[in-house]
């Protein structure tokens, strides 16, 4: 056995090595929500509105619903639901095929 390479692996092995300083903060970044929004426009009636908010936003209430139409028909839009991504791409896309005149989808 070659004594200088046992020497060289041995004192290789007992270097002590001085790893990097870490940070032990965690920084967490929650996942951006995103706004649905409804568009006013001339041919969606607020009757269909309010039913498609009633049917497609979950927990959408009668009277919820046509607060929001109205504030689509009087003020042009209505942020009609804002969470996560995922449902929001959901729910924009059925009131859309639904006929409703939808903003793009934006972050909150």
């Amino acid at each position: 056995m070659d004594t200088r390479l046992s020497a060289v692996v041995w004192g290789m092995a007992t270097t002590p090595t001085v790893a990097p300083e870490r940070s032990t903060q965690v920084t967490q970044k929650p996942y951006p929500n995103y706004k649905v929004i409804v568009l006013n426009d001339d041919f969606n009636t607020f009757q269909h509105v309010a039913e498609c908010l009633m049917k497609y936003i979950p927990g959408m209430t009668s009277d919820r619903a046509w607060d929001l139409t109205n504030q689509v028909h009087y003020e042009g839009q209505a942020i009609v639901w804002v969470g996560p991504q995922e449902p929001a791409e959901l729910y924009h896309q059925q009131l859309r095929r639904a006929g409703l005149t939808m903003a793009p989808l934006e972050a909150a």
